[in-house]
């Protein structure tokens, strides 16, 4: 049984202030170790994590993820260097690519080869990070100084002002089994969105062969719901799970459902996103079976998830990142991870 570690995920839209510092605060008093804010087409994620830094003294700041085609890699190394600054050297910097309806849709940037994409901005983040040299970076994607036929020529290779931590921890947001391996190659961490203590090696174990798990955190996310009735507690947990697997993307183009079928859910998975593009969304929902629900998600009452716990702590995951909107569902989580 390994040491797991507590992080609390907030969600990426109708984010309330005041509560969020509340159960910032609460996960902090209860040891948790990190908090994680996200972002979609919306709120971004830094807003809300500067908010909740302000009012908070030793938890982790991470971002869970920020999306790397809306900035360019300088613009996130400045972020990730003030905001660790003026917290005292507490953030865990998370990117991810997002989808292709996201970037070309919203940011307007194109979706590309987001694996070269990637590779090129964590190592121009490192390059920064480390301040050994000015900022030099010839790529596919980035190009530093920039050169192009519109350049002034003026642009030269900058250090940055700032002194930040070299080693300022990098996680990738990774569901395909490519990024899952380009993350155990030059990442601190990866952050699936979903994670089954039974089935990971059917969906991850190739990708993750690479990686060192003393030392890379594997940092999964799941929803917890606390209640008697399990049948309520699995229905709380069903649209979450029907959104991602049914419309996160294009058919053929979702990530998650792609993921949904190395767990063994070929069938639903079909089903979900079947009924879910065709706009029968409470019919996708349906279609989430219970067993997908209890592999992804923590339900049911405090000594139910106690022993649903014991599974995640036997696989290599080494933070929990609980996403709920039940304050009381920290405490059951803290007190049935204790060893």
């Amino acid at each position: 049984m390994g040491d797991l570690r507590l992080g609390l995920q907030f969600d990426y839209s109708g984010l309330d202030g005041r509560a969020a510092v509340d159960l910032a605060k609460r996960a902090e008093a209860l040891g948790f170790w990190a908090i994680w804010t996200s972002e979609a087409y919306g709120a971004d994620a830094v807003v809300p994590l500067t908010w909740m830094a302000a009012h908070t003294t030793t938890i982790k700041l991470g971002t869970a993820v920020l999306q790397m085609p809306a900035r360019t890699p300088a613009m996130t190394a400045m972020t990730a260097m003030a905001l660790d600054q003026l917290s005292g050297g507490r953030v865990l910097l998370g990117l991810g690519t997002s989808g292709p309806q996201v970037v070309e849709g919203w940011h307007g940037q194109p979706f590309g080869k987001p694996l070269v994409r990637t590779r090129e901005y964590v190592a121009i983040l490192r390059t920064i990070f480390a301040r050994a040299e000015p900022l030099q970076f010839d790529g596919d994607v980035y190009e530093i100084p920039y050169r192009g036929p519109d350049a002034t020529g003026l642009g030269k290779p900058l250090k940055t002002i700032l002194h930040p931590r070299a080693d300022l921890p990098i996680y990738l947001a990774a569901i395909g089994p490519r990024n899952v391996a380009l993350a155990a190659e030059i990442a601190d961490g990866f952050l699936p969105l979903f994670w089954s203590p039974n089935r990971w090696k059917d969906a991850f174990g190739d990708a993750l062969a690479s990686a060192d798990l003393t030392t890379f955190d594997i940092a999964a996310s799941a929803w917890v719901v606390v209640g008697d009735d399990i049948g309520w507690c699995r229905d709380q947990v069903r649209p979450f799970v029907a959104l991602y697997v049914g419309g996160m993307g294009a058919r053929g183009r979702n990530f998650y459902n792609d993921l949904a079928c190395r767990f063994g859910y070929e069938k639903a998975a079909a089903e979900i996103q079947d009924r879910f593009l065709a706009g029968d969304r409470k019919g996708a929902e349906a279609a989430v079976p219970d067993e997908l629900v209890d592999e992804v998600a923590f339900v049911g009452s405090p000594e139910r998830i106690a022993d649903q716990l014991q599974a995640w702590r036997e696989s290599p995951v080494t933070t929990l990142n609980v996403w709920t909107r039940q304050p009381e569902a920290l405490d059951v989580l803290a007190a049935a991870n204790q060893p």
